[in-house]
């Protein structure tokens, strides 16, 4: 196997040779396979760095035992043959994830790195993998720094070839289905994850322990710890041990309490008669396995009491937001148009000062130069709590018209990509997802359902735009069943979008009933002449094309155009680089660069008009031409067109299913041209980038299926049939409907997209 390696990478290598005596041809790929080399060697550097979100805690009490069972599973200075994984398992706030950061932090010169992942959800466990990745030094451009996928595979990538002794710790690990996207794939390193779900604690780490709450000793060791008490007197000691019995010794509460005490400067035995006094609004849950019987809610009930009106109502409005890191610019910016009540939010020192007295109360925590508020999700859930079921409808749609702030709107005219508003919608995703979920878990229900199917459909076509399509499919599904009134423009944008993410995922069929529902509504809405009307049938025709139904494509384009051009749409060149992929799939080549010229925005057009204007669109234009080219038999012009677009795609949207097209193409391009060696390394990272996708299961497939191909040729039998293998794997996942199709391109081509723009 080792030969085989190095067989390889001197084949590869000898291609490069030979490319470089033809500089000039070969540009662009050259470009493009040094850039991945001074990649692989930089993720072979040896360095330090550490990202733990949280300072060591001084006051932490106890948990030894648990410490050192995970530092016998995790110690850098003992060897194992696999990877080196134990979680901390117990329901939330006893301490799980304080006991990490203990261990990071004792262990902080023992290991070389210590990479701390929010692992709440896809997307904070994204943003995570950006940090570290960026801490790493892996980003190569700022354009990367905005793409959670490639981030995760740098990471990975990194892991798998680093030398570097490195823990990596999961906090809040409860779905196992993201969880398995992000665990690392070696057999190196230590592992830590803290988490409340048992199946997640089983299925992926070696061994887990079982976290508790505390005994009522060490419960009042913590306690008299936390008001920095050291020599307790025998009466504060017993008050200490009788705290504890009642808070069922969850430290959480315990670490809360003390804090109480202290900045109010209260005696310990004037604590449970004040706690008793409240025991009343007090919702009883039990844990599993636990004998303690309440909340926490009582713990803040005496700080919410003292708030002013307006902090009052911002400590309601931020429990309906994530809890780590919103944006004061959602608040001073998407608060415009919401009733007096919220006036305040749009007034920089009105709300700065409403800020400051939930700072005080420990209530809530701002940080970083570009401000973001922090508040425990556990304080969240005491303020929604104490919320009557019509104020929590008015909360919710606040927060609901705010986030609509940070998504462009889709539904009353065909705008295109939006990128430029890329960044702040970043900012309100984690948001939107959060009170989706409250709303499925919580049952919320919206006052305005019509404002809240917009915001979950706003919010899909960004997700769409960066093609995180299962996420994307899953919100706009919600937002489809929350729609009141499916006579609405805004109805016909989301089973629109519906049919997009069925169509980008290889499935014409499903879309294409979806796109005829919107062009009815559409029409009903605004006349069978309006040039909306085109957007319907421009993406009817892509159905049609992708089912190879070819006439009735072309009819459909041929209406599109006629519209477009009769209001003088600025989107007539959409529908001209829409209709010359279908002429190409005719195999009518020429007349297919002839329609692309005839697009506005690409009259005298080079390299630089298509990649100039950062739109993805365009680079789906620039990938068209290649295969326009390659059809014509100018394998040269073909060559650098797809190169040049692979680069601008792998830039502007990081390791995705489009780049991976990208990649395919420039491989079977470069096989024609007899570099075998170079077409395998792009084959394979192709297998590598879709393998980190959820949805990249086709391209993973069309992939291996032609570096089989490759294999056998050569003689390589045994890579070719294991390749082949996982290709039919896949295949039967994805479409069982092709389980008795032939081994051959055209059945792994069903698993991708013609044209994915």
């Amino acid at each position: 196997m080792r030969i085989k390696r190095m067989s390889s990478a001197v084949e590869s290598q000898a291609d490069i040779v030979r490319m470089q005596k033809d500089e000039v041809r070969y540009k662009e790929v050259l470009e493009l396979l040094n850039a991945m080399q001074i990649s692989k060697r930089d993720t072979a550097h040896r360095l330090r760095y550490s990202n733990i979100p949280f300072a060591a805690n001084p006051k932490f009490s106890g948990r030894e035992g648990i410490l050192e069972r995970v530092h016998q599973a995790l110690s850098p200075e003992t060897t194992s043959p696999s990877l080196k994984s134990i979680a901390l398992f117990g329901m939330g706030g006893v301490g799980k994830t304080q006991i990490a950061v203990q261990y990071a932090h004792r262990n902080i010169d023992k290991f070389d790195a210590i990479l701390w992942v929010a692992a709440d959800n896809t997307i904070s466990i994204g943003q995570s993998f950006r940090e570290i990745a960026e801490g790493l030094g892996l980003l190569q451009s700022e354009e990367e720094t905005k793409d959670a996928a490639a981030a995760l595979l740098m990471v990975r990538n990194w892991l798998s070839s680093s030398r570097t002794n490195c823990l990596m710790i999961f906090d809040n690990a409860d779905d196992v289905t993201v969880l398995k996207a992000a665990w690392p794939g070696t057999i190196c390193g230590s592992v830590l994850l803290t988490t409340r779900d048992l199946a997640v604690a089983t299925s992926l780490a070696a061994q887990h322990v079982q976290v508790d709450a505390l005994s009522e000793d060490d419960g009042s060791k913590l306690l008299l710890k936390a008001i920095d008490v050291d020599h307790a007197s025998p009466a504060d000691a017993e008050h200490a041990r009788a705290i504890s019995r009642t808070l069922g010794g969850l430290p959480l509460a315990l670490a809360q309490i003390g804090g109480f005490v202290t900045l109010r400067k209260l005696s310990l035995h004037e604590v449970l008669p004040l706690y008793e006094r409240y025991s009343t609004r007090i919702h009883a849950r039990k844990a599993p396995g636990s004998d303690y019987q309440h909340t926490l809610s009582t713990v803040w009930d005496v700080s919410f009491d003292k708030l002013t009106e307006t902090s009052t109502t911002l400590l309601r409005l931020l429990s309906f937001f994530d809890p780590d890191g919103i944006s004061e610019d959602i608040l001073l910016q998407g608060s415009d148009g919401l009733d007096e009540k919220f006036a305040f939010l749009s007034d920089e020192l009105d709300l700065g000062d409403a800020c400051e007295e939930l700072m005080r109360a420990a209530l809530l925590n701002r940080t970083g130069s570009s401000p973001m508020l922090t508040i425990h999700r556990l304080v969240q859930d005491a303020a929604r709590t104490k919320l009557s079921e019509k104020e929590r409808t008015t909360y919710f749609d606040a927060v609901v018209h705010m986030l609509c702030w940070g998504f462009p709107d889709h539904s009353s005219s065909d705008i295109g990509h939006q990128i430029a508003s890329w960044s702040r919608c970043e900012k309100c995703l984690p948001h939107v997802n959060h009170i989706a979920e409250l709303a499925i878990r919580h049952k919320y229900r919206a006052g305005d359902k019509q404002k809240y199917a917009d915001l979950l459909l706003r919010c899909s076509w960004y997700l769409y735009e960066r093609e995180m399509y299962f996420i994307a499919r899953k919100m706009v599904t919600q937002a489809i069943s929350t729609f009141e009134d499916t006579t609405t423009l805004a109805y016909a944008s989301a089973l629109d979008l519906g049919g997009l993410i069925d169509l980008d995922l290889a499935r014409p069929g499903d879309a294409l009933e979806p796109f005829k529902r919107a062009l009815e509504i559409r029409k009903t809405c605004l006349g069978p002449e309006d040039p909306f009307i085109a957007y319907s049938l421009n993406n009817i025709a892509l159905a049609y094309t992708e089912m190879n139904q070819l006439d009735l494509a072309y009819t459909a384009h041929l209406e599109a155009i006629r519209l477009r051009l009769q209001a003088r749409s600025d989107r007539i060149g959409n529908s001209y680089s829409n209709m010359a992929s279908l002429l190409l799939r005719m195999g009518r080549a020429d007349e297919a660069e002839a329609m692309l010229a005839r697009c506005p925005s690409l009259k005298d057009f080079t390299d630089e008009t298509f990649l100039a204007t950062g739109n993805p669109r365009f680079s789906g234009d620039m990938v068209l031409l290649s295969r326009i080219r390659r059809a014509q038999g100018r394998r040269e012009d073909a060559l650098r067109l797809a190169s040049k677009a692979l680069a601008f795609r792998r830039s502007l949207l990081g390791n995705r299913l489009k780049t991976c097209d990208s990649l395919f193409d420039v491989a079977c391009l470069l096989l024609e041209e007899g570099h075998e060696g170079s077409a395998v390394l792009l084959l394979k990272e192709i297998i590598g980038i879709a393998g980190t996708l959820a949805e990249g299961g086709g391209q993973q497939a069309r992939a291996l299926y032609k570096l089989s191909q490759i294999q056998a040729e050569r003689g390589s039998l045994a890579e070719s049939e294991a390749c082949k293998k996982e290709a039919i794997e896949l295949l039967a996942k994805l479409r069982p409907e092709l389980n008795d199709a032939p081994f051959e391109e055209a059945t792994f081509s069903e698993l991708c997209l013609w044209m994915l723009w």
